[in-house]
This record gives C-alpha cells, sequence and structure tokens, in this order.
C-alpha cells in the first residue's frame, strides 16, 4: 500500500475502526527543442562563495527545463557577467544576449552577503527565464515537505533544488500535510501533538505557532481559501469525516459535505477561490470530486485509476493527483472541466503528494521505491526526473511555495 493511500486512511483508522471509463488519457512525451544558452563569457572569482553563485545559477537555468548550457559554439543566447567578493558582498552581474542580432535582452546587478548568495542565484536564474521565455521561474521556490531525518516525522524546509535544508519543528509527534498559506509566510499542518489530530499554523518569520482546529475527533486537511477569507478543513466533530469551512475572522463553521458513511480527504482550493477539489470515497474507492464554496452537488472529475488521491489545484487551473493504476501510484493531471487525463511516465516506483511548483510546469513530489521515500522533481514536459532530498530518512509529502 503506497504512502498516499496509507496516509488517507491513517487517521480515520485511529478514531474509526471500481473507476469510471471515458475520459480521454494522454502520457508524457519528451520535448526536444531547447534554448542554447553559451556560459562561456559568464566570470566568476575563484573564491567559494562566487563560485556557489554561478554553480547554482546554471544548475538553475538547466533545471528550469527550457535551456541547454553550453561553453561557446553555436547558441541562442550568450550569458555574459561576473561574480565576485567586494567589501564583504557578493556581487554579480549578469548581462544576456541574442546571438542572431547581437540584442541585449536582460541585464541586471545583484548583491548581498555571502549568506545570501544561494538566493540570489535563485532569484537571477528566475529573472533571467522569465526574460527568454516568457515563463515564470520556481528557482527561488521553498519546499516544505515532512522528514524523519530525527527519527521522528518533522516539518523541514528547503530550496526548490533541495539544498538549504533546515529543520522547523521538533515535537516528535506526528506530522501529516503541509500546506503554504496564499502569501507565503506560514505553513499548515495537523500533527498529533497533543495526543489528538489539530490543525496548526506556524509562521516562518517568528517561528510562532498558532492552533487552528482543535474539534473532538479529526482535524486535518487544512488549506486557507485565495483571499484569506476561509479554512477548508476535514472534521469528524459530527461522528464522519466531512469537508467543511472555517471563517478565520468569525470563526463560523460551513459544512459542505454530508457522505456519511463515506469519508472526506485533502481539499485544496481552485485559483479562483470559488471551488474545492477534495478526495471522498462514497463511489466506493478514493477519488476526486469538486464542489462550489457556496456548497452544493459535488461533481467527479477523476474516471481513471482505482484511487486518485491528494489533489492539488495548480495557478495554471490543472489539478494534479496521485492515481494508482497496475498496482502503482502515478502522477496525474486532470483537467477540472473536461476530465481529461495526462500520465507523467513512471518507472516502476510509486509517485506521491504531487504539489506544483510555482512555474506550473513542474511538480514535486515523492518518490517511493524498496520501502525509501525520497523527493523528486517531475516535468510535464518529459525532462527526466530531478532527485531533491534522498536518504537520511524518508521524505515524503513535498508543497511547494505559492507563485509570487
Amino acid at each position: 500500500m503506497g504512502i498516499m493511500k496509507r496516509n488517507f486512511f491513517f487517521l480515520l483508522l485511529v478514531l474509526f475502526t471500481a473507476g469510471i471509463t471515458g475520459a480521454q488519457v494522454n502520457v508524457i512525451k519528451p520535448v526536444s527543442r531547447k534554448t542554447g544558452i553559451d556560459f562561456s563569457g559568464m566570470r566568476a572569482a575563484p573564491d567559494g562563495v562566487s563560485q556557489q553563485f554561478y554553480q547554482t545559477l546554471e544548475q538553475d537555468l538547466k533545471r528550469s527545463g527550457w535551456f541547454d548550457i553550453a561553453r561557446g559554439g553555436s547558441t541562442d543566447f550568450r550569458l555574459i557577467g561576473t561574480v565576485n567578493q567586494d567589501a564583504g558582498n557578493v556581487k554579480a552581474v549578469c548581462q544576456v544576449y541574442r546571438r542572431a542580432d547581437n540584442q541585449r535582452i536582460f541585464a541586471k546587478s545583484y548583491s548581498s552577503t555571502p549568506a545570501g548568495v544561494r538566493s540570489l542565484a535563485h532569484a537571477a536564474a528566475d529573472e533571467i527565464v522569465l526574460a527568454l521565455t516568457g515563463h515564470k521561474g520556481f528557482a527561488a521556490a521553498k519546499i516544505v515537505s515532512v522528514g524523519t531525518r530525527s527519527g521522528a516525522k518533522e516539518l523541514y524546509l528547503c530550496d526548490a533544488d533541495g539544498g538549504s535544508l533546515q529543520q522547523i519543528t521538533r515535537d516528535g509527534r506526528i506530522i501529516v500535510r503541509p500546506r503554504w498559506t496564499p502569501d507565503g509566510s506560514s505553513i499548515l499542518f495537523t500533527s498529533y501533538l497533543r495526543g489528538f489530530p489539530d490543525v496548526y499554523r506556524t509562521h516562518l518569520q517568528t517561528g510562532r505557532r498558532e492552533l487552528l482546529a482543535n474539534y473532538a475527533g479529526l482535524n486535518t486537511g487544512a488549506a486557507i481559501a485565495p483571499d484569506g477569507r476561509d479554512l477548508a478543513l476535514i472534521l469528524s466533530k459530527d461522528g464522519n469525516p466531512e469537508l467543511y469551512l472555517k471563517n478565520l475572522r468569525s470563526g463560523k463553521l460551513t459544512r459542505l459535505t454530508y457522505t456519511s458513511p463515506e469519508v472526506e480527504s485533502s481539499p485544496a482550493w481552485s485559483p479562483d477561490g470559488q471551488s474545492l477539489v477534495y478526495v471522498s470515497d462514497q463511489s466506493g474507492g478514493p477519488q476526486l470530486y469538486i464542489i462550489s464554496r457556496t456548497g452544493g452537488r459535488p461533481r467527479r472529475i477523476s474516471s481513471r485509476g482505482t484511487e486518485n488521491v491528494a489533489p492539488e489545484w495548480g495557478a495554471n487551473g490543472m489539478i494534479v493527483c496521485s492515481s494508482r493504476s497496475g498496482g502503482r501510484y502515478h502522477i496525474a493531471v486532470i483537467h477540472p472541466v473536461t476530465g481529461q487525463t495526462t500520465y507523467l511516465p513512471n518507472d516502476g516506483a510509486d509517485y506521491e503528494d504531487p504539489s506544483w511548483m510555482p512555474d506550473g510546469r513542474h511538480i514535486v513530489c515523492a518518490r517511493t521505491a524498496a520501502h525509501q521515500s525520497a523527493l523528486y522533481l517531475l516535468d510535464t514536459r518529459g525532462d527526466a526526473p530531478v532527485i531533491l532530498l534522498q536518504g537520511g530518512g524518508d521524505w515524503y509529502s513535498p508543497a511547494s511555495s505559492p507563485a509570487k
């Protein structure tokens, strides 16, 4: 049984003791054409900090999926610049020229303390991606995940490339399903800190922790609406795990589902905040449903796979989830209106807990093989998967910070 399947039922078991065909299914195929960028004109001083900027920038541009990195030769673009330390700060200048007409497409200077050199390179990479392709980058994003490095399930934060790893919680208790607030300042999660599954928010800048939901029974699945007004929750306070909204100002609860004895899980908001996608087993197994923010009749959207769990509705308008088929969990992308489903290639491992990166192209997820879980970056345009975090325990339930 895969990790997401276990997570779906685990909390319910603590408290409580056949798919439809017809939707079109596609499989991702690699996109071979990329833009070549010549790095030979970028000069970095030999000190470690300058070299770190150079290497981080190069890897970020490569990982973006839009570029082939070259050292000379015929390419579409040329990167010219310098990076060095000056008066205790690292300073970089980056200029990009289009080779066809030698027109300068991008030019900017950067400066920070040595401690911020990676963040500086991530910012430069995203700005270059946007200037040259018109697409958002994701290098400056942060990823929160659950890790067992300490022997307990704790929250960890890292950069979009897996670097700058830091531990957030030290509770020694079960933690599940971390999610970001819309402004990226806080993280929501369910914890057994007090012996029961309650919902908390931790503020990253101050480290302050706030208890958001501790009703009798199960409290989980927390997700704040894009407008910041309502908190989506799965609560069992009335006897059955159902989907609720809690107004964060007044505290008023609104129940959206009535499916007893079936159960709900993992709500996620639409980009406009008017709908939610969630998991329900009302059809006999976990499948995805969409319901209006104001309630009403839910609509099933998943039509392939014996289980579809862990949905996330991206800013690109598409829903990503983990779909069980052929005994394995695959990453599936579903159109919320047509139900058209696209599966990312699977190498025989279980791929679960997907989350959209801010570029709307890449997905961070957990990959489980040989009873070990690691964080991977997947490309919906067909680039090879990239390992972000592996070893030192299991890593799962990743969530990318929102686009800015």
